[in-house]
């Protein structure tokens, strides 16, 4: 017979583990082996195209590199070349990955590149499996999505502060030879407008305005749980674009305005991409930051189709502050909607939008 006076929760078994982590490094690898099958998560597919015949032997096996990237996301190991030291220095997690020999920091970079499209349908796999451990731990906070967008910044010339700080120092100097008075602010702003719009390597690069400061990178819209665990990652690029042909990138002088434009477009397609990828799943809540504060916004996550269902019940987004208006003649409610200044319970009516101004009509 059982006793279900010892037996234990999912609750004990995660801070167990916590603990384990924190204090016993080795032990927590013992049970990594015990209950995590890394094998039965990698496709056929991955495994065919990997061991294909390319005329010499690869030095490390499949397991062996995905392994190797599971433990470098779990002990926040920041770049490959600190991950090569610490598996050379480290017989448990060699053991732990099978690796006899440590591969070099190019096998890394071709791997990467070479399997990328593998890696990602590895990773959508993993999200259908560890949906029902989020549920399983959380229920309400794994139906509540997130989402937002940032940027990689990339190795080019133009994300080193010596190519800035030229740029302004030469519009110092022509402002001074020409008797001009600038502010350093205007000069700051003069030279963000004067730097190109991509890298010279790369034109994907782009210049944005991401993470609160100016660089070049890539952009890309990641997708997470309410326990902060990611759920889809996709990229700006040229094939998101084409395979989105509403999706808009303006290059204007306003950073505010193109980050906020950026995120708000990217806001359907990147959510109608993860509810194909995953039809199953159905969330509840949608949390966003100011940016996502648009009435087609609004549309899309709680408009109620035929059936009467909508994309999310409830949506939690701050209200734009570029959005009010300090005029005394025009006062707004708490939903940020415009009210009569005279009866306070009467709700100003939409008659269009301004030419011109990008303003709403009341």
């Amino acid at each position: 017979m059982l006793n279900y006076e010892n037996q234990l929760s999912l609750g004990n078994i995660y801070q167990e583990c916590v603990e384990i982590f924190e204090e016993q490094r080795p032990e927590f690898l013992k049970l990594m082996e015990k209950y995590l099958d890394i094998n039965k998560y990698i496709s056929y597919d991955f495994k065919k195209a990997f061991y294909a015949d390319t005329g010499r032997p690869r030095g490390c096996s499949l397991y062996g590199y995905i392994s190797a990237l599971v433990l470098q996301k779990i002990f926040n190991i920041p770049t490959d070349t600190l991950l090569i030291l610490i598996l050379s220095f480290s017989a448990d997690l060699r053991h732990f990955c099978g690796i006899n020999k440590v591969p070099d920091n190019s096998k890394w970079t071709r791997f990467k590149q070479d399997f990328c499209s593998y890696l990602n349908k590895m990773f959508i796999e993993l999200v259908d499996i560890t949906e029902p451990i989020c549920e399983s731990i959380d229920p309400v906070l794994s139906k509540m999505i997130s989402y937002d967008t940032s940027c990689i910044e990339s190795f080019v010339t133009e994300n080193n502060p010596k190519y800035s700080n030229a740029c302004i120092r030469q519009l110092k100097s022509y402002y001074k030879s020409m008797g001009i008075k600038k502010s350093d602010n205007d000069i700051y702003m003069q030279a963000y407008k004067s730097m190109p719009i991509t890298a010279s390597s790369d034109s994907s690069i782009r210049k944005m305005y991401a993470n609160g400061h100016f660089c070049y990178g890539r952009k890309f819209g990641i997708i997470t749980n309410g326990l902060g665990i990611p759920r889809h990652i996709d990229f700006f690029d040229n094939d998101f674009k084409s395979k989105h042909k509403d999706f808009i990138f303006q290059d204007i002088d306003s950073p505010d305005y193109d980050k906020s434009l950026a995120d708000n477009k990217s806001l359907q397609p990147i959510l109608s991409d993860f509810y194909t990828l995953h039809p199953n799943f159905k969330h509840n809540d949608f949390l966003g930051d100011s940016a996502f504060d648009a009435v087609d916004s609004y549309e899309f996550l709680l408009h109620k189709d035929e059936n009467g269902k909508s994309l999310f019940n409830r949506a939690f987004i701050p209200l734009n502050s570029r959005a009010t208006t300090d005029k005394p003649d025009c006062p707004l409610n708490d939903d940020g909607i415009p009210i009569c200044p005279k009866d306070k319970s009467l709700k100003m009516i939409s008659n269009g939008i301004c030419k011109g101004y990008r303003q709403t009509c009341y």
